[in-house]
């Protein structure tokens, strides 16, 4: 009876119901957002444009400080695109895979430097963007949406055909390759950024002084890798949904 019992509590219980940490909520129309998220974000979005506007305000033909710096990123940023798309399909999307890296690169050395869980909000707690699943979700579908349009702009509906070749059979893995990519990208961005803050966190409650400092900095080393690894997948995916276009069309 006991045990039907605990059966019965166990049914009637919501597992909808249930969220991981605080958020301070945000009503807007018949959405809830978490507002944490939102404020991280632009904090991020405010420091790239800053960045863009001092870099572009006074433009030397010698570059010097912030224009040397940004020029240097774009570089490294047209390079990385180059190298995954081809020199002949990488400038349409340039700005999309370093929109991408710039922002979760920004993101994640936010979380590393700044001390963001001193800063008391209502209910909550600050975190860098990168470290919610919900904008690790947010940039990996829109990397999913960023290859099928890149594939169907290219090919039409003859997209439709990588599914099924070289064989048929082939379909199902090809249909659920579409479901892990962005499940892979969202999980190993968002589960790699926790997981730093986290053990930073503890080490320093545990050992303030001196232990934790190499750590961080090692932090700041893979949260720039992660940044990395996201845009180059992003690319590679992109890469891979107009490969054979030239080819088929004889150029």
């Amino acid at each position: 009876m006991e045990s039907l019992e605990g059966l019965s509590v166990i049914n009637s219980f919501h597992l909808a119901t249930i969220e991981v940490g605080k958020h301070f909520i945000w009503k807007i129309g018949s959405f809830t957002v978490h507002g944490q998220v939102f404020m991280t974000s632009w904090f991020v979005i405010s420091v790239l444009l800053i960045a863009s506007i001092l870099a572009t305000k006074n433009i030397q033909r010698v570059p010097q400080g912030i224009q040397n710096l940004m020029e240097y990123v774009l570089e490294f940023l047209r390079d990385l695109a180059k190298n995954q798309l081809g020199e002949k399909e990488y400038r349409p999307w340039l700005p999309f895979i370093g929109t991408l890296f710039l922002f979760i690169f920004v993101s994640n050395w936010s979380g590393a430097l700044i001390p963001w869980k001193l800063i008391a909000i209502p209910g909550s707690e600050l975190a860098a963007p990168t470290n919610d699943i919900n904008t690790t979700v947010a940039l990996a579908l829109l990397t999913s949406l960023a290859y099928f349009y890149a594939g169907f702009s290219k090919k039409g509906l003859g997209y439709f055909a990588n599914y099924i070749e070289p064989i048929p059979i082939l379909l199902p893995i090809k249909i659920l390759e579409d479901f892990t990519k962005p499940l892979s990208l969202s999980f190993r961005l968002f589960g790699n950024i926790l997981a730093d803050e986290l053990v930073v966190a503890v080490l320093v409650f545990l050992v303030p002084l001196f232990i934790p400092l190499p750590l961080m900095a090692l932090g700041l080393f893979t949260s720039a890798i992660q940044a990395l690894v996201f845009a180059t997948l992003a690319g590679a995916y992109i890469h891979e949904a107009i490969e054979g276009h030239d080819e088929e069309h004889g150029h």
